[in-house]
């Protein structure tokens, strides 16, 4: 029999090795490049959180997101939901206290010194452990390893530590990916443990954070809905639960609830619909069919913006209708991965980082489905191979992915799948990193420098529909009763 305690200490020292696993591979991450380094006058990601800080911590709030001779929207304009910009005030509120040089108004652009770079480092590291850290380790105790061992529950929490993708971009490149995704992860473990309104409010917090978690949206309302329709006195759930999200963003949105004409210029912001269908190189339909069909030449941006949101919609309306006829936790999960899918492959203005809304839910799947969520967090995150190039995260990239890879295999059980379905799963991540390999030893031709993000982009787009159809297909032959919602703790 253990000794007194000997459970809880056991448990403690898990969980400190597991997180000092996932800082170690951090910090060993942000040794390397970031996005725009030393490459004026634009930089990159890395200015862009620089100056907002720099932008909320010196100007009123009415003023963050108008353009003004202070705040020159076109050199990075702050363009997230309110929280972000809360989030950034801190941040520029202890710089000025440890260095004022580093946010001061108009002076600071480009600023890049050996102790800026390790504040900024910092403050992402402090961000992912606080929010992604907790809510992983949330899901992995209360439902996806729930009543099995604390090794498993330890194990199931470092391989979401270890997906490489979101390590690369928040790490690497430099952003807070972690923060939005780590509070949808809280939302989805309060919905599926029973706790509806702590959920809400959690999903609320993500989208105040960054706009992009409208890919998961749907899901969570369908979800709830469906519930609430299925419990005691379903129209009193609906209410509360259309309260708590009201009251949230009302908060959130207070400071810019003041006059209307802010409240346009914020969405503006957050909805640039005149930057186009898409940027740069990204793995997602329309960038894939631009050289073969010119939409941008055929369409006005009006057409394109209509058509765009049409197929969106009719992508994501089939698995969230089912989501609302059979709502449990593992069709939740599956249209959560569909939806976000939906949106990367077809909607308006999609960038290559926002496939980690789709790499979340897959990775909740890797209790059930081991090596399909291990192949898609790999695929993911080469589908973005040119831009960590760019970013000088080439080695980084192979590296974290083959210790993803590694540790997967290890770690996990082997997954029943047919003969032929595993061969076409192996095939086509082995051609993408052939292909990504090629790119560093084949020179393109002359009048084609972008051959090879081009070849990877639309490579990568058609291993996603693949996905997207697979993933349709596992959510519709669910069985309802299938993965039941857990009680609540």
């Amino acid at each position: 029999m253990d000794p007194p305690g000997a459970s809880k200490r056991f448990a403690v020292c898990l969980s400190v090795l597991v997180c000092a696993a996932g800082l170690f591979v951090r910090a060993a991450i942000s040794l390397n490049p970031y996005s725009g380094a030393g490459k004026p006058p634009m930089f990159g990601d890395y200015e862009a959180q620089r100056h907002w800080m720099e932008i909320t911590f010196n100007l009123p709030v009415a003023e963050w997101y108008v353009n003004s001779t202070d705040n020159d929207l076109q050199y990075w304009g702050l363009d997230y939901p309110p929280l972000t910009a809360y989030h950034s005030w801190a941040c520029g509120a202890v710089a000025h206290y440890l260095n004022p040089d580093w946010v001061a108004l108009n002076a600071s652009r480009g600023y890049e010194s050996r102790e800026h770079k390790l504040f900024m480092r910092y403050t992402v590291l402090a961000a992912d452990v606080l929010v992604y850290f907790t809510a992983a380790f949330a899901y992995c105790v209360l439902y996806g390893m729930q009543g099995k061992a604390m090794i498993n529950q330890a194990a199931l929490t470092l391989l979401f530590l270890l997906q490489p993708a979101l390590v690369l971009i928040d790490h690497g490149h430099f952003q807070y990916n972690c923060i939005s995704l780590g509070l949808a992860l809280w939302g989805i473990t309060a919905v599926i443990t029973q706790h509806d309104i702590l959920g809400s409010v959690a999903f609320s917090l993500a989208l105040s954070y960054k706009q992009m978690e409208l890919y998961h949206a749907l899901p969570f309302f369908f979800f709830l809905l469906g519930k609430a329709f299925r419990g005691e006195r379903p129209g009193q759930k609906v209410v509360l639960l259309g309260v708590t999200v009201v009251a949230t963003f009302g908060i959130c949105w207070l400071p810019f609830l003041t006059s209307r004409d802010l409240v346009f210029q914020v969405f503006s912001r957050l909805f640039p619909v005149g930057r186009g269908l898409y940027e740069d190189k990204v793995a997602n339909v329309w960038c894939t069919l631009s050289p073969v069909i010119k939409l941008k030449q055929l369409l006005t941006q009006a057409c394109l913006l209509r058509l765009s949101t049409a197929a969106t919609l009719l992508a994501v309306l089939p698995s969230s209708w089912n989501l609302l006829w059979n709502p449990v936790p593992y069709r939740f999960i599956l249209a959560l991965v569909n939806s976000s899918l939906s949106f990367f492959l077809f909607s308006f203005q999609v960038h290559e980082k926002s496939l980690l809304l789709a790499s979340l839910p897959v990775s909740l799947l890797i209790t059930h489905h081991p090596q399909t969520a291990t192949w898609f967090g790999i695929v993911a995150t080469f589908s973005m191979y040119p831009l960590l190039v760019k970013d000088g995260l080439a080695l980084p990239c192979w590296a974290l992915c083959g210790l993803f890879y590694s540790c997967c295999r290890v770690l996990l059980p082997e997954q029943k799948m047919h003969w032929l379905l595993r061969a076409l799963f192996t095939a086509s991540l082995f051609l993408l990193l052939l292909l990504c390999a090629l790119s560093h030893v084949v020179l393109p031709p002359p009048r084609l420098p972008d051959l090879f993000p081009v070849l990877i982009s639309g490579y990568s787009c058609a291993i996603l529909s693949a996905s997207f159809l697979y993933f349709h297909c596992l959510q519709f032959g669910t069985r309802g009763e299938t993965y039941q919602s857990v009680s609540r703790p």
